[in-house]
C-alpha cells in the first residue's frame, strides 16, 4: 500500500463536507435558534430552581438579560413596522443589564422600587421589567398567530399580536404609529429568508419558543401580583 494514502478516517475533508458543515452552521446560529435555546435554557434554570427550592426560584437578572439578548435580533427582521418595539426593547434590556450589575434577582429590583415607591416612575428597573415582559410575550403572541394562518401577508397576525399584548398600554400616538407601519412588514416568505428558515423550521422553533417563555412570563406576573402590583399598565 502507498505510503501516501489516506484510510477513510484520514481523508481530506471534500466541498461536500464542507459545504454540509456550513449549513449545519448557518442552521444552529439563526435567529429562531437563538431565542428558542435562550429561553429553553433560562426555562430550564428556572423549574431546576423550583425543583430544589421546593418554593419557587429566584430567577438571575443577568440570566434573563442574557436571554433577552438574541430578541433584539428578531425585532430587527421584522423591518421598520416593527422598529419602535425594538427600541423600547433594547433600551428597557440595557437598562436591566446595568441593574444586574448591582442587584442579582428580579426580586431585588421589584423589592427596592417598592421600599422606594417607584415602581411605576419611569425609568425605573420595575417599570422597565414590565416592559421588557410584554416584549417577551408580543413575539409569542406573534408566532402564535403566524403559525395560525398562511396568508403570506404578516399584517393581520402582526395586529393582532400588537392589539393583545402592548396596544393596552400605549398612548395613542404609539398605537398610530404601530398601526401605520404593519403595511411595511416583510411578507411571510421575505420573513422565512431573513430568518434563514423554511416553513417547517420556522414552525419548529417557533413552537419551542413559545413553550419556554410562557413559565418565564408567568413568573415575573406572579412577582408582581404577590405584591398586591396590578399587570394592567
Amino acid at each position: 500500500m502507498d505510503a501516501t494514502r489516506r484510510s477513510d478516517g484520514d481523508r481530506e475533508p471534500s466541498k461536500e463536507d464542507a459545504a454540509a458543515a456550513a449549513a449545519v452552521a448557518v442552521a444552529v446560529a439563526t435567529p429562531l435558534s437563538g431565542i428558542a435555546d435562550a429561553f429553553e435554557k433560562l426555562a430550564g434554570s428556572l423549574s431546576g430552581d423550583r425543583g430544589r427550592s421546593g418554593d419557587g426560584a429566584a430567577l438571575q437578572l443577568d440570566a434573563l438579560c442574557d436571554a433577552c439578548a438574541p430578541v433584539s435580533v428578531l425585532f430587527g427582521c421584522l423591518g421598520i413596522a416593527f422598529k419602535f418595539a425594538e427600541m423600547e426593547f433594547v433600551s428597557k434590556v440595557s437598562n436591566l443589564v446595568e441593574a444586574s450589575k448591582k442587584y442579582c434577582t428580579l426580586e431585588k429590583i421589584i423589592d427596592v422600587d417598592v421600599a422606594n415607591r417607584t415602581v411605576k416612575k419611569q425609568g425605573s428597573h420595575t417599570r422597565n421589567l414590565r416592559r421588557v415582559r410584554l416584549g417577551l410575550d408580543l413575539i409569542r403572541a406573534l408566532f402564535e398567530q403566524f403559525l395560525s394562518s398562511q396568508d403570506n401577508s404578516l399584517k393581520a397576525a402582526a395586529t393582532t399580536a400588537y392589539s393583545q399584548v402592548c396596544a393596552p398600554y400605549h398612548s395613542w400616538a404609539v398605537r398610530t404609529a404601530a398601526y401605520a407601519g404593519m403595511y411595511a412588514l416583510p411578507s411571510r416568505d421575505q420573513l422565512l429568508l431573513k430568518l434563514n428558515e423554511n416553513v417547517h423550521s420556522a414552525e419548529k422553533k417557533m413552537r419551542r419558543y413559545m413553550d419556554a417563555v410562557v413559565p418565564v412570563i408567568e413568573y415575573i406576573d406572579k412577582l408582581y401580583l404577590c405584591r398586591n402590583i396590578r399587570l394592567d399598565w
